[in-house]
């Protein structure tokens, strides 16, 4: 196994050492470099806030109706949650707990990621309370096999899915393997997963987006010949027998109630077991990023010899 990649925040409550002083934003600026490199930042203990009431009341709830989904969503934006039932108080109480776990994190990352706030994309916030290992889901939505992130319904025209996670097991490490970085796996594997024809072929991208777009009722969907590609990449690498099984695998073990941030975009990642981990999401625009040279999106241009976003 390759060493783990991902660095320990030590000193982000110290005294000090983020919430004031010179230095604050060229840290906050290379700790944004680290992620977009592929690094995972690492918390021991919670940097926001999340009551432990709150944490026992998502973990006591009966989920057992959610055996056939990956997670229950809420979307900050609306102030829609979603995937939950019951009694209103019960609804009432999980709404009003993910209101204030999003509002904290969004102003925990505005501090830490600053180059990334106010130009971000509010994405949804997610609590995923089932046992991961052993889980029986379709072969492209299994979360134990080696993926990069891309969403159906939101193209990002080369933005990056950013997740900030929490593990709300008290007892329990919640388990990762990773593997080599996206540009490796992308100089691998982006031909045979269909690259070149997907940018070279604006008809078929054309009529994939039309017929996407059909199946999920949307008609104003615009995506970019990177979005359709990432979402065949996302769907090759689970299919790919021999590199789920050989590729070279880091496993990552992250503790009882630590936070850890990731571009999952470019981190190859597969949940080999854990339960109760919450997280929220943000895509940061190309205009955002710190090194926009090591996006995936250049990476794939610099593959297919043309750009994949326009």
């Amino acid at each position: 196994m390759a060493n783990a990649p991902w660095i320990q925040v030590e000193d982000y409550k110290a005294p000090g050492g983020w919430t004031s002083g010179e230095q604050r934003e060229a840290r906050s600026r290379a700790y944004c470099e680290m992620l977009e490199r592929g690094e995972i930042l690492f918390f021991r203990e919670l940097p926001f806030q999340l009551s432990t009431d709150d944490q026992r009341f998502l973990r006591e709830q009966q989920w057992s109706e959610l055996r056939m989904h990956k997670n229950v969503s809420y979307r900050p934006t609306e102030d829609v949650l979603r995937g939950v039932s019951g009694d209103s108080a019960t609804v009432e109480r999980l709404q009003k707990i993910f209101r204030s776990y999003s509002a904290q994190v969004i102003d925990f990352a505005g501090k830490f990621l600053s180059p990334y706030k106010d130009k971000w994309i509010l994405d949804f916030a997610s609590f995923r309370p089932l046992e991961e290992e052993g889980r029986d889901l379709p072969l492209h939505k299994r979360n134990d096999l080696l993926h990069v992130d891309a969403f159906p319904s939101r193209p990002t025209r080369g933005g990056r899915i950013l997740r900030i996670f929490t593990n709300l097991n008290p007892s329990r490490p919640r388990v990762w393997n990773t593997t080599e970085n996206f540009g490796a796996i992308a100089g691998k594997f982006a031909k045979t997963a269909g690259l070149e024809k997907i940018a070279d072929d604006d008809s078929a991208i054309s009529r994939a987006v039309q017929n996407l777009g059909a199946k999920l009722g949307l008609t104003s969907a615009v995506r970019s010949p990177y979005d359709m590609f990432m979402l065949r990449f996302h769907d090759y690498l689970k299919e790919n027998a021999d590199f789920q099984k050989n590729t070279p695998k880091t496993q990552i073990d992250f503790p009882p109630l630590a936070t850890w941030i990731v571009f999952t975009d470019c981190v190859a990642h597969a949940v080999m077991s854990g339960q109760y981990a919450i997280e929220q999401t943000f895509l940061i625009p190309p205009a955002a990023l710190v090194t926009p040279d090591v996006a995936p999106y250049r990476i794939l241009e610099n593959i297919a010899g043309r750009p994949l976003t326009a």
